[in-house]
């Protein structure tokens, strides 16, 4: 028999030894339970009612919203609407790609149909 092959069964051996003793020995942090004649209640946690809490919340007030101006007004007497001109309208210019259909422009009867919308 080679040496090599005697010494693997005496190795495995020891290690099983030691991985035994270490682990009998490795109790620490470990107290030991307590018993029955040492044990006593423990006090009730102290009792205190919970606090009052008043949350009184309002939600803002609604944006109040100008009437829409004439077609005639924003669009400066021509046949459109452009996107510089809708600015002039908060409301017209926040929903200028909706109103325009995703156009570039708004004619006068796309304006129309988005102000009976909007009411």
């Amino acid at each position: 028999m080679k040496a090599r092959n005697a010494l693997l069964p005496a190795l495995a051996a020891c290690t099983l030894f030691f991985a035994g003793t270490s682990f009998a020995q490795d109790n620490t942090g470990q107290t030991p339970p307590p018993s029955q004649d040492t044990m006593q209640p423990a006090p009730p946690p102290a009792q205190t009612p919970p606090p009052e809490v008043t949350v009184r919340s309002v939600p803002p007030a609604a944006p109040q919203i100008a009437p829409p101006p004439p077609f005639s007004q924003l669009s400066g007497g021509g046949k459109w609407i452009t996107e510089e001109q809708a600015a002039a309208y908060p409301p017209l210019a926040n929903d200028f790609l909706h109103a325009s259909h995703n156009g570039k422009r708004i004619s006068k009867t796309q304006y129309e149909a988005w102000v009976k919308q909007m009411k």
